[in-house]
């Protein structure tokens, strides 16, 4: 296993990272439990979850279960040590109701969340807080452009989130800052508040990040080798889209497609024709697909952590050995020109 530098922390996790938000629902308790063993087997010690979780699909009654399963593993195993464990707070309600609602990003609802986060979880510090997604009206999952500002009532100003932050951090709930689903705006203002406030700085940002989806590197990359805020890239395989499994328009029973339908970013024109070149360039080369889009993404350079996420041990396998496959240079050329003629159709 290959490890990155968190940031300005001083904390060094794995270039591959656990993600959990099938867990409650497609997983079961006992099969989260056999992933964070395997993973941890491999040299993983970075598991990234979220308050909100699972959401394939979200359901009220099951909020807060991948968290609770990520408790009972380090109750019953003692290894907090071991892992470098990252959850977030969630924003303005999108899909099921948090906190009555009126869950913005203020000095109440994040102070709610990392007390429940951390009952849950059965710890009493996170490594890395992370806010989901922002408070004020942005383009997000999915969405492209801002044409207008349309914040609503309520709306936390991000100095009040980082401050309460900060406060959890004095107070050694949390020792760690990320954002996730942000803008290039919304990173600049986070670090000109951390400097003049001193307040804590931004370790990272969780954005998505794919064949398919490359807008980081239009701007936001910029903040990540300049400013030490790496990105945890989170769909690497397009819900699994570039893995080839849909194909031809399949949906296999129990697949992310046929069981979470919120999920549409991917539900474009253009989706499935570039998915199909891509994965007939891993075919022509003798790739599997699903590893040589993992293996593209964890080549590069502003990517702190690859955020992979298993319904069986099977894939975990297959996604955790991408990192030992490295592209050659006439593997990348060939994904370089399918993006000349399919750039980011899915944003």
């Amino acid at each position: 296993m290959e490890y990155r530098p968190l940031g300005r922390t001083g904390i060094n996790v794995s270039a591959i990272c656990l993600g959990t938000m099938t867990w409650g629902s497609q997983n079961s308790e006992a099969e989260a439990h056999e992933q964070i063993d395997y993973a941890l087997s491999q040299g993983i010690n970075f598991l990234d979850t979220a308050e909100m979780y699972p959401v394939t699909p979200a359901r009220a009654e099951t909020i807060g279960r991948t968290e609770e399963y990520i408790g009972t593993w380090l109750a019953g195993n003692g290894g907090r040590d071991k892992i470098v464990l990252a959850t977030k707070v969630s924003g303005p309600s999108r899909w099921i109701p948090i906190r009555g609602g009126d869950n913005h990003l203020d000095r109440r609802n994040i102070e709610l969340a990392i007390d429940a986060s951390l009952k849950r979880l059965q710890t009493d510090y996170i490594d890395l807080y992370q806010v989901h997604w922002p408070d004020r009206g942005v383009p997000v999952f999915g969405k492209r452009g801002l044409d207008e500002i349309a914040d609503a009532p309520g709306t936390a100003a991000i100095e009040e989130t980082l401050d309460t932050l900060g406060g959890l951090v004095q107070s050694g709930k949390i020792r760690h800052v990320g954002v996730s689903n942000e803008t290039p705006w919304g990173v600049s203002e986070y670090l000109r508040l951390s400097k003049e406030k001193a307040l804590p700085r931004v370790a990272s940002i969780q954005n998505a990040y794919n064949l398919l989806n490359r807008l980081f590197e239009s701007g936001l990359s910029e903040f990540s080798l300049r400013e030490d805020v790496g990105l945890l890239a989170y769909s690497p395989l397009a819900a699994g889209h570039l893995s080839g499994k849909y194909l031809g328009g399949t949906i296999p029973a129990g697949s992310r497609l046929d069981v979470a339908r919120q999920f549409v970013r991917y539900n474009v024109p253009q989706q499935a024709d570039a998915s199909a070149r891509y994965v007939a360039i891993a075919h022509a080369f003798g790739l599997d697909p699903a590893q040589m889009a993992l293996a593209f993404v964890n080549s590069r350079s502003f990517v702190t952590s690859n955020i992979i996420g298993a319904t069986t041990l099977d894939q975990l396998k297959t996604d955790i050995s991408s990192i030992d496959l490295k592209l050659d240079d006439e593997v990348l050329a060939a994904i370089e020109q399918v993006h000349r003629v399919y750039p980011d159709p899915c944003p």
